[in-house]
């Protein structure tokens, strides 16, 4: 069921309707393996290869493919902090507090079946135990990267269903997924986006709060929604734990400055320069991220939690 909700108009942008679809999830479901030599790794992408290389084709997911017929994937629903995010007109890439961002990477290869991994200085897998482990994974597209939006699963599916076949995902094989086990042990963050089905997001959502609650991971230190006061660019990728879609615009807002000041009075005016067009759960609210942030000084704090958060798939 597809309900259509009207929105209002904010400031010169409108949507005429926001699209909140309820019930199973009908997903292609791609059987192949995971590989992570000569990759990068970290808590929410990892490299997939298909059993099928034509599978992308018959289902109509525009995914884009290395030589090898690789596919980088974007785990649905879930953000980790970044471990090299390199912003426009950066130099060299940024990254979030290593214990964090490099446990999330290990914790979701551990969860695919790798045992041994090795990296490089600059975080390529050079070495890995196993070399490639099975698995397989349900999505619907790929997002303007073309990484599929997928639902990921280490070993083999239940059942008889045939590669490539529609599956209608549900709450319990959900539960199965890496997205739901990262999510659930605190090493991610919530992020959702509208293409997302209602009863797995609130599913998602309350697997968040129960982690938020129990200061599981990113939340026992988390400073999003307390806020955060800026002192140093530093600060952002050693000491403060916030949402990675906040640090990389606030990266992206820092990078700017030639001379290196960290001031926080433009950053306003900046964020509300983006696309970053949202509604909010269970509100209904159509709005934009900047309106979501605020700043007192060198203080940012985000004034609704990310579980209540839906960004509108670009």
């Amino acid at each position: 069921m597809v309900v259509h909700r009207p929105t209002r108009q904010v400031g010169d942008s409108w949507w005429a309707r926001v699209d909140v679809t309820v019930g199973f999830m009908p997903m292609t479901l791609v059987k192949g393996h995971y590989r992570i030599v000569g990759a990068s790794p970290d808590g929410d992408s990892v490299r997939f290869y298909p059993q099928d290389p034509d599978v992308w084709g018959r289902a109509g997911i525009a995914v884009r493919t290395n030589s090898t017929g690789g596919v980088q994937l974007r785990l649905d629903a879930i953000d980790a902090l970044e471990t090299h995010y390199t912003p426009p007109h950066a130099r060299s890439p940024w990254r979030q507090p290593a214990d964090l961002g490099d446990g999330a990477a290990s914790a979701l290869l551990d969860l695919l079946g790798f045992r041994t991994v090795v990296r490089d200085d600059r975080g390529y897998v050079t070495t890995a135990t196993p070399d490639q482990t099975p698995g397989y994974i349900l999505t619907r597209f790929a997002d303007k990267y073309g990484r599929a939006v997928a639902t990921a699963f280490p070993g083999g599916r239940r059942g008889r269903a045939v590669d490539g076949s529609t599956i209608y995902l549900d709450v319990e094989e959900l539960h199965r997924s890496v997205n739901y086990q990262m999510l659930a042990s605190g090493w991610v963050y919530p992020t959702f986006y509208s293409k997302l089905y209602v009863d797995l997001r609130d599913d998602l959502a309350t697997a968040a709060v129960a982690a938020r609650t129990a200061g599981e991971g990113v939340w026992a230190t988390d400073a999003t929604l307390e806020g955060f006061r800026l002192q140093s660019r530093a600060q952002v990728s050693v000491d403060i734990v916030i949402l990675p879609k906040l640090f990389r615009r606030l990266a992206e807002y820092l990078t700017l400055d030639e001379t290196g000041k960290v001031s926080l009075a433009g950053f306003p005016a900046f964020l509300s320069a983006h696309d970053d067009r949202l509604f909010t759960v269970p509100a209904g609210q159509a709005t934009s991220f900047d309106t979501l942030v605020t700043r007192r000084g060198q203080t940012l704090t985000l004034t609704v939690p990310p579980e209540q958060i839906v960004f509108l798939e670009g």
